[in-house]
């Protein structure tokens, strides 16, 4: 789950973190009523989950409360990469002597958490990383340990070669990664980093993103979350208790398991076909999540054919065939739907399905085949033997 800047600057500020001061705002007037309190030039930042907001002039400098009204009105109702901006982060300006990126990741590389710093702050990361990975500096943690001082400090001084600001920045460090692990984060980051020409180091911008599987333990968390900024679809699938993900193809996909859900998209793709989602059902036998499902995927125009790819063992085949039926009772779909369907109470829910007219595949290179083909494209043979 990511959250805006706003919200991630006052977590950041709980830890200690030296956060300027900001406030957010919805209007115009209210803009100008922060910059008014704040009583030095401001900087109004775009508030949406999209990066490049600078870019897209998401991002400008006022230098009075006039100003910043006007910029804010500039900025109100902005659209950036698809999203309305419907509210700024008003925030003290500050003097910049220079910038650093440092930031905390879940690595699935290393296994682990991993601390990473780069004086090439102030830019994309991902640029800095592709382009010259050599100016990123990292620290894997110990999850038991945490992060000691030393180690901080060693990472800080690789990005800082002043004594004081290394130490203020090894403190900042610490508080990052306190904050995102007590967070539960899968990224929680700061870019840039910036020392003022009077040598005080601040973070200036806050990002972070919250493991989604652990937001049980945060409510307070949860209530953050901007449903306005998130697709319709993967809002209704997760009150729904399923998991999707959008994506930009034609060939609408319904499993069941995580992992089936994956080899499905990819033998997809082998076949030259391109899955318009990940829809993930679940292990439960629950016919209500299928027409759930299929709401979702009927609702995107650029569904061209429907494959149902399930391997029945917690759940069981005739459920998932008595949620199709259901479905199709509903409402008419008018795109081809395929099936493969094996595993728990098959027999079963092949009876269910020939009685709507669907007669279940067993092979899920034959239900994929067919998906595709229904869809108006001609399958590509992989030249390897698929088993």
């Amino acid at each position: 789950m990511k959250i805006h800047e706003y919200q991630a600057r006052e977590i950041f500020r709980a830890y200690g973190m030296p956060v300027p001061p900001g406030d957010v705002c919805a209007t115009a007037d209210e803009v100008k009523q922060a910059a008014a309190r704040i009583g030095k030039p401001v900087v109004i930042k775009a508030q949406v989950h999209v990066g490049g907001r600078g870019k897209a002039g998401g991002v400008k400098i006022a230098k009075t409360p006039a100003e910043a009204w006007d910029v804010g009105k500039k900025i109100l109702g902005m659209d950036i990469k698809g999203l309305t901006v419907k509210k700024v982060l008003v925030a003290q300006a500050v003097d910049i002597a220079s910038e650093a990126y440092i930031g905390v990741i879940v690595d699935r590389q290393a296994k682990g958490v991993t601390l990473m710093a780069s004086a090439a702050g102030g830019v994309d990361i991902e640029e800095v990383a592709r382009e010259t990975p050599e100016k990123i500096v990292k620290l894997t943690v110990d999850p038991l340990l945490g992060i000691n001082m030393f180690q901080a400090r060693q990472l800080a001084y690789a990005i800082y070669s002043d004594t004081k600001i290394a130490g203020q920045a090894a403190k900042v460090l610490v508080q990052l990664y306190k904050a995102f692990w007590e967070n539960d984060c899968s990224l929680a980051e700061v870019n840039p980093l910036v020392v003022t020409p009077g040598g005080e180091v601040l973070a200036i911008d806050a990002k972070i993103n919250i493991d989604d599987s652990a937001l049980y333990r945060h409510p307070d968390l949860e209530a953050l979350r901007d449903l306005d900024a998130e697709v319709p679809e993967e809002v209704a699938a997760r009150n729904a208790g399923l998991s999707f993900v959008k994506l930009d193809g034609n060939i609408g996909c319904c499993v069941n398991g995580a992992g089936l859900a994956m080899a499905t998209m990819d033998l997809v793709k082998k076949f030259g076909g391109d899955p318009a989602n990940f829809l993930d059902i679940g292990g439960s036998s629950n016919p209500e999540k299928v027409v759930t499902a299929m709401r979702i995927i009927t609702k995107d125009p650029n569904v061209k054919a429907i494959l149902f790819n399930i391997f029945g063992g917690i759940t069981r085949c005739d459920d998932v065939a008595n949620g199709l039926k259901a479905a199709l009772a509903e409402f008419k779909p008018k795109v081809p739907i395929t099936v493969r369907l094996t595993g728990t109470n098959e027999a079963e829910g092949r009876k269910i399905l020939e009685s709507i007219g669907i007669n279940a595949k067993s092979l899920m290179v034959d239900a994929v085949q067919t998906a595709i083909e229904s869809a108006g494209v001609n399958p590509v043979v992989p030249s390897e033997t698929l088993v």
